[in-house]
C-alpha cells in the first residue's frame, strides 16, 4: 500500500488531536521521516531542512499548484509563494515572504526556490523586459552567493549578509524590476575566521577556477594555505564548477570585462594584503615583505611608495594642523586588515549596486504608484558559536526583530483586532520578546547607544570600560548578566563575557573587538589612496577620498547605530506588506539527511514560537476582510448583492451574501470586518466566483468591444470629415493656382493650350480630368465660335477624320466645303433627277431618312475586275447601286455599318477605300467623277469622317 504525503501526520499543525509541543514535533519528525518536509500552520509554512535534493520543483510541481488556494493541494513552498503571488493580483497588495530560522535551516535555498518559482509562474510570453527580470533575479543568486556566503561550522553555505529582494511587478502582474538591499556584511570574515570555517567563497573560487595566465596577471598561486586570509580554510573541489558559474552570472548580469578583471584584481589585492607584514627597526616601522607590497599596489593601480606611506603612518588634520603620526606594528596590522575589509565591502556594495541596475523598475512615478511587489526576507539566522562577537551580536538583534514582527503581526495584532472588532476570544499566552530588543536598541541605556557613547569619549576606552558601563546600566535587566554581576557563573570570564537571554537561548558574547568593530574605522589616509588609483572602478568607490587632506570630517555613525537604523526601516518596510511566512528548521547539527535530533528540533519549535502560532491560529479564523472589500469581491455569485447592493450599508450586503450561499454558521460579524473561521468556506466562495467570472467578462467584453467599435465609428467619421475638408482645401488651393495660371489665356493665340498644368497630388487627380475637360471645351467653344453654326457639322467630321486617320493620310480635303450627297447635285451628276426617284423609293423601302454621302465609284471584285457602280451612305447602312446607265437601280449589296470590322485607305492622293465586313466579302471601291472621270478633290476623309460618327453612334 502507498501511503501518500496528506496520509502521513497532520498537514497543517492546527489538525492536531492533542496540542503539545511534544506533538508538534512528533508530528514534524514523521513527515520528516517519509521525505515530506513542509507542513502548514494556517497560513504559515514551516520547512524540515532534508540536506539532500528533492525531485519535489520541477515544472509538474509549478502546474500543480499555480494559481491554487493554499490549503487545495499537500503543503508546499510553491504554496507560499503562490499566495503571496495571487494577492498581488487579487487584492492588489504588496506582499512579503519572510523566511526565518537558525543558520542551516535552509533559508538561503528557500529564497532561491521562491524566486525560480516566481520566475516560472509569470506572463510566459517572451517580452524582453519579463526575460531580462527573470534572468537577474536567478543569475542574482548565485553571484551573491559567491560574494556573500561562507562556510561555517553549521552550514557550508551560510549568508554572511542579510538579503532582502523586491520584485516589482506591474497592473498585469508581470515582473517589471526589482531592487537588492543588503544588511551587515560580516566583513571580519575577511580578514579571521573560526576553526574550521572558511573565508567568502569568492577567494577560493578564484584560486581555484582561474586560468593559469589569470593567476599570472594577479601575482596568485592555487594553494590558499600560502596566503594568510584563506589558510585557515580548504578549498572544495567544487570551486572550479562555481567558479565558471559565477563568471556566467557575471557575464549575463552585464558586467563588462574590464569590470570582471577589476574584481578578480582586487579579490587578488585583498589576498596580497594579507600577506603584508611589519617590522620595527630603531623605532621606525618598515614593510617586512616588499614583494606583497609590490602586488598589492600593482593590482590596486596605486604607487608602491603611497600605499607603503599608508600602512606605516597616519595624516592626522587638527585644528588647521596637519601632522603625521607613525605606526606601531600592532597599529599597522590593524590599518591593514581594516583597508582589507573595507574594500571587500565596498566592491560587495558595488555589485549590488550593479545588479540593481540591471532590475531598476522603469516608468515614471506616475506610472509607478499602481505597481505592487513581491519582498523576500533571506537574512542570517540565529548563531550561537563557541566565541560570539560582535558580527554575531548584530545578527541575533536581527533575529529578535523578526521574532518581535512575527509576535506583532501573528500573535498580537490578530488577538487584538479581535478584541477590536468584538469578537468573542480567549486570550493566548506568549512570550513578548520587546524587552530583549529594548535591551539592545532602548535611547541612552540600551546596548548599542553604550557602546555608541564609549566610541565618542575621547579618553583611552577599552572594551573593558565598555563592559563596566553596560553592568551598571543593564544590571537589573533580567535578560543581561556579566561575571561581575553574577560571580558565581562559571561560565562566563571575568570582564570579558556577557550574557543576553534570547528568545531562542542564552548567548554568551566575547566583548573583544566590539568597540573597534562598533567604530568600523577606516583611517582617512587609505580613502585618498584608493580615489588616487588609476582604475576608474576602484577611484569611483571612494568618492570621500577626493576631500582636503586638511579638512575635518564629521564622525561617521557607528556601524551599530547604522544596522539599527537598517533594522528599524526593514521592519517599518514589512509592516507595510502583507505578510507570508517560512519558518525553516534544522533536523540536527551534522547536516545528515536522514537524522532528526528531537532536542534540537525542539528547542526551535519553542523559539520560534509556533505552539503559541497554533494555539492563535486554531483558536482563531482563517480569513478577514473588510465588509467593503469582501462585497466587492464576491457580490456577482449573488442575485441579491449583483450588480450593486442597494441596501444600508456593506455590511448588511455581506450578510445577505452569506445568508443567501449558506455560509452564515462558519462566520462571524465584526464591527468593520466579516470574520471566515474554515478555510474551506473561502474556498467555496472562490469557486463559486469563478464559476461567474466568465459570464461577467463577457458581459464587460460585450460592452467594451461595442464601446470601441463605436468609438472607432467615431474616429471613422471624423476622419473621413476632417479627410473631405482636407480635399476640399487642397482643391480650392489647386484651383486658385489654375485661375493664376490660366488668367490670360483668354488673350494667348492658342488659348492657353502652352500653359504647363501643376503636377497633381492624389486629391487632385479626378479633380485634374474634370477640369482638364472643361478647359478643352472652353477652348474648342473660342476656336469654333470664329465659325458659323452652319460650318459646325462639317467641322466635326472634319475633325473625327482627322482623329480616326490620325498623320497616316495627309490628304483629306479639308480646304474645300463638304456637300455629302453629291449625286443630287447637278454639277456633279446630269443623271440627278433619276438618283433622287431611285434614293426616294429605298427611303420609303429600308427606312432610312437621310444620305450622308453619294457618289460615283469605281468597284473592284475579287478578281480584279472593275465596274462603274456609285455608293450612299446612309444613317445605317452602305448601299452599292448601278450607274447611271442603269438608273441607279439598288443592287442589293449592302453592308451595315454596325456591321463594319474596319475601313482601309491608302496614304497617298488615290481615292481607294476598303470597306471591311464580318462575312469576308469587303467592298474595295475607288471614288470618281462621273463618266468614270478622275476627282480634283479628296473626298475620302468626307466618307471616312461619315462613317465613323454613324459606327460611334
Amino acid at each position: 500500500m502507498v501511503i501518500t504525503e496528506s496520509q502521513v501526520g497532520v498537514h497543517d499543525l492546527v489538525l492536531l488531536d492533542e496540542l503539545t509541543e511534544e506533538k508538534i514535533v512528533d508530528n514534524l519528525r514523521k513527515r520528516f521521516q517519509a521525505n515530506v518536509i513542509y507542513t502548514y500552520i494556517g497560513e504559515v509554512c514551516v520547512s524540515v531542512n532534508p540536506y539532500r535534493e528533492m525531485n519535489i520543483y520541477g515544472s509538474d510541481n509549478v502546474n500543480k499548484y499555480k494559481g491554487r488556494e493554499l490549503f487545495e493541494n499537500p503543503p508546499h513552498i510553491f504554496a507560499l509563494a503562490d499566495a503571496a503571488y495571487r494577492a498581488i493580483k487579487q487584492k492588489n497588495s504588496d506582499t512579503c515572504v519572510i523566511i526565518s530560522g537558525e543558520s542551516g535551516a535552509g533559508k538561503t535555498e528557500a529564497s532561491k526556490i521562491i524566486m525560480k518559482y516566481i520566475a516560472a509562474i509569470t506572463n510566459p510570453e517572451s517580452q524582453a523586459q519579463i526575460q531580462r527580470v527573470r534572468n537577474v533575479l536567478i543569475q542574482s543568486n548565485s553571484l551573491l552567493e559567491s560574494f556573500g556566503n561562507a562556510k561555517t561550522n553549521r552550514n557550508d553555505n551560510s549568508s554572511r549578509f542579510g538579503k532582502y529582494m523586491e520584485i516589482v511587478f506591474d497592473f498585469k502582474a508581470d515582473p517589471v524590476g526589482g531592487v537588492v538591499t543588503k544588511y551587515l556584511l560580516e566583513k571580519s570574515r575577511v580578514i579571521q575566521q573560526l576553526p574550521g570555517e572558511r573565508n567568502f567563497h569568492c577567494f577560493y573560487q578564484l584560486l581555484n577556477g582561474a586560468s593559469d595566465k589569470e593567476l599570472k596577471d594577479l601575482h596568485l598561486t592555487r594553494n590558499p594555505s600560502q596566503f594568510h586570509y584563506t589558510s585557515q580554510g580548504t578549498v572544495d573541489p567544487t570551486e572550479k564548477a562555481n567558479f565558471k558559474t559565477t563568471l556566467a552570472a557575471l557575464t549575463s548580469l552585464h558586467f563588462g570585462a574590464d569590470e570582471i578583471q577589476t574584481i578578480w584584481r582586487l579579490l587578488g589585492a585583498i589576498l596580497w594584503l594579507g600577506n603584508v607584514q611589519f617590522k620595527s627597526e630603531d623605532d621606525k616601522l618598515e614593510v617586512a615583505n616588499q614583494n606583497a607590497l609590490k602586488n598589492v599596489s600593482s593590482l590596486l593601480r596605486v604607487t608602491e611608495s603611497d600605499l607603503r606611506h599608508a600602512l606605516t603612518s597616519r595624516v592626522i588634520a587638527a585644528r588647521g594642523d596637519v601632522m603625521v603620526k607613525t605606526h606601531n606594528v600592532s597599529q599597522a596590522e590593524f590599518g591593514r586588515d581594516a583597508l582589507a575589509k573595507s574594500i571587500y565591502e565596498r566592491l560587495f556594495d558595488w555589485i549590488i549596486e550593479h545588479i540593481n541596475r540591471g532590475i531598476a523598475t522603469p516608468g515614471d512615478k506616475n506610472l509607478q504608484r499602481y505597481f505592487r511587489e513581491i519582498g523576500v526576507l533571506d537574512i542570517y539566522g540565529f548563531e550561537v558559536f563557541d566565541t560570539n562577537s560582535f558580527e554575531q551580536f548584530c545578527i541575533n538583534y536581527c533575529n529578535e526583530k523578526l521574532q518581535q514582527l512575527f509576535i506583532e503581526l501573528v500573535l498580537q495584532q490578530e488577538q487584538e483586532e479581535y478584541r477590536r472588532e468584538g469578537i468573542e476570544w480567549t486570550a493566548i499566552e506568549y512570550f513578548n520578546n520587546q524587552i530583549i530588543c529594548d535591551l539592545v536598541e532602548k535611547p541612552h541605556t540600551g546596548i548599542i547607544a553604550t557602546m555608541d557613547e564609549a566610541c565618542l569619549n575621547v579618553g583611552k576606552i577599552n572594551d573593558e570600560i565598555l563592559l563596566e558601563a553596560m553592568d551598571k546600566k543593564l544590571a537589573a535587566h533580567p535578560h543581561y548578566s556579566s561575571r561581575q554581576l553574577k560571580p558565581m557563573d562559571k561560565e562566563l570570564h571575568h570582564k570579558k563575557d556577557f550574557r543576553i537571554v534570547h528568545f531562542a537561548g542564552d548567548v554568551v558574547y566575547n566583548i573583544d573587538g566590539f568597540l573597534e568593530k562598533n567604530k568600523d574605522t577606516l583611517f582617512q589616509d587609505f580613502k585618498r589612496l584608493l580615489y588616487s588609483s588609476k582604475d576608474q572602478l576602484l577611484s569611483q568607490m571612494w568618492p570621500e577620498g577626493a576631500q582636503d587632506i586638511s579638512k575635518i570630517t564629521k564622525r561617521p555613525l557607528t556601524a551599530g547605530t547604522l544596522f539599527q537604523r537598517s533594522m528599524q526601516e526593514l521592519v517599518k518596510q514589512l509592516k507595510t506588506k502583507e505578510p507570508f511566512y517560512l519558518r525553516c528548521i534544522k533536523p540536527n547539527d551534522i547536516k545528515a539527511p536522514s537524522k532528526f535530533d528531537t532536542d534540537r528540533v525542539t528547542h526551535q519549535v519553542r523559539y520560534l514560537g509556533l505552539l503559541e502560532n497554533v494555539r492563535v491560529r486554531r483558536a482563531g479564523f482563517a480569513h478577514r476582510q473588510t465588509y467593503e472589500k469582501f462585497l466587492a469581491r464576491y457580490k456577482m455569485i449573488s442575485q441579491y448583492t449583483w450588480p450593486n447592493y442597494r441596501g444600508a450599508g456593506a455590511k448588511e450586503g455581506v450578510q445577505v451574501l452569506v445568508k443567501d450561499k449558506c455560509f452564515h454558521h462558519d462566520v462571524k460579524y465584526g464591527r468593520s470586518k466579516i470574520f471566515i473561521r474554515n478555510p474551506g468556506t473561502v474556498f467555496d466562495l472562490e469557486r463559486h466566483r469563478n464559476q461567474m467570472i466568465p459570464h461577467i467578462v463577457t458581459l464587460i467584453q460585450k460592452h467594451v468591444r461595442g464601446w470601441l467599435c463605436r468609438q472607432k465609428y467615431k474616429k471613422m467619421v471624423a476622419a473621413l470629415t476632417i479627410i473631405r475638408y482636407y480635399r476640399n482645401y487642397r482643391l480650392r488651393m489647386y484651383i486658385e493656382r489654375l485661375a493664376k495660371l490660366f488668367r490670360n489665356a483668354r488673350n494667348m493665340p492658342d488659348y492657353g493650350k502652352s500653359i504647363q498644368w501643376p503636377s497633381e497630388r492624389l486629391v487632385h487627380r479626378d479633380a485634374r480630368k474634370i477640369l482638364q475637360d472643361i478647359f478643352s471645351k472652353w477652348r474648342c467653344f473660342m476656336i469654333l465660335r470664329r465659325y458659323p453654326r452652319s460650318e459646325w457639322p462639317t467641322l466635326r467630321l472634319q475633325i473625327i477624320a482627322a482623329h480616326a486617320l490620325g498623320r497616316k493620310r495627309p490628304h483629306l480635303g479639308l480646304n474645300r466645303k463638304w456637300q455629302g450627297n453629291y449625286l443630287s447635285i447637278a454639277s456633279e451628276n446630269t443623271q440627278y433627277n433619276a438618283f433622287n426617284a431611285s434614293a426616294r423609293t429605298m427611303m420609303n423601302t429600308d427606312n432610312f431618312k437621310s444620305i450622308l454621302f453619294s457618289g460615283f465609284v469605281k468597284k473592284f471584285n475579287r478578281f480584279n475586275k472593275t465596274a462603274d457602280r456609285a455608293i450612299i451612305i446612309t444613317e445605317n447602312t452602305i448601299y452599292k447601286l448601278d450607274d447611271a446607265r442603269g438608273k441607279f437601280r439598288n443592287m442589293k449589296r449592302s453592308i451595315a455599318i454596325r456591321d463594319l470590322t474596319g475601313l482601309s485607305v491608302s496614304p497617298d492622293r488615290d481615292q481607294l477605300i476598303v470597306f471591311h465586313s464580318p462575312d469576308n466579302n469587303d467592298l474595295v471601291v475607288a471614288l470618281q467623277g462621273e463618266n468614270g472621270a478622275l476627282l480634283h478633290e479628296d473626298r475620302v476623309g468626307e466618307v471616312v469622317g461619315n462613317v465613323c460618327k454613324r459606327y460611334y453612334e
